[in-house]
């Protein structure tokens, strides 16, 4: 396994090769990590809806160190990023970003959604600052999912929201998946001393 300082500049390169392809290549291959995307959150999204999606991203905002908040409504769910670590990884690159990167996030999230009988408007902000904005809703709410890019609201009403939810929703300390399996698989015993 390569570690994710690798794993995202692995994938800034794979998109940019993509995107050189003719047709949509790079479309495509969106659209293929989202079937992937199915097994691990199909059933939780469907049987859960809106509060299933909540507790897959709030895995998520523990699991990559995201700053993200959370917003759970009666009709929506909002996830606003003010620090994705995977864009702000590929952006402290030589290499340099690929122009489209950001687009995988909805690329693979859109389809996966409507599977599920939702649609989102995923604002992305500026495709070059790691943030962006999803609003997720129920199909019957008549809103056809939709990208683009705009600035975030920033007013003090915003700004009130996201304090008031950091200091209501405590931050769960961070687990290393795999320092858990090693610690299983070879359990401390007594330091060999040869002396």
């Amino acid at each position: 396994m390569i570690p994710s300082d690798h794993f995202v500049r692995f994938y800034n390169e794979v998109f940019k090769f993509l995107e050189s392809q003719p047709g949509d290549a790079l479309g495509d291959y969106y659209r293929e990590i989202s079937r992937h995307q199915e097994r691990h959150v199909l059933s939780l999204f469907r049987q859960k809806g809106l509060r299933g999606m909540y507790e897959y991203w709030d895995h998520i905002r523990i699991e990559e160190n995201c700053g993200m908040t959370l917003d759970l409504r009666d009709d929506c769910l909002v996830l606003t990023m003010h620090a994705c670590p995977s864009l702000a990884k590929v952006t402290d690159n030589d290499a340099g970003p690929c122009p489209k990167y950001c687009d995988h996030c909805p690329g693979w999230i859109i389809p996966l959604l409507e599977k599920t009988g939702f649609t989102c408007e995923y604002n992305l902000v500026d495709r070059a600052i790691p943030q962006c904005q999803i609003k997720i809703f129920p199909t019957a709410a008549g809103r056809p999912s939709r990208v683009f890019l705009q600035p975030l609201d920033t007013s003090q009403g915003a700004r009130n929201h996201e304090r008031h939810y950091h200091q209501s929703q405590p931050r769960r300390p961070r687990r290393n998946p795999f320092s858990d399996r090693m610690r299983r698989l070879h359990p401390a015993s007594p330091r060999h001393n040869p002396l």
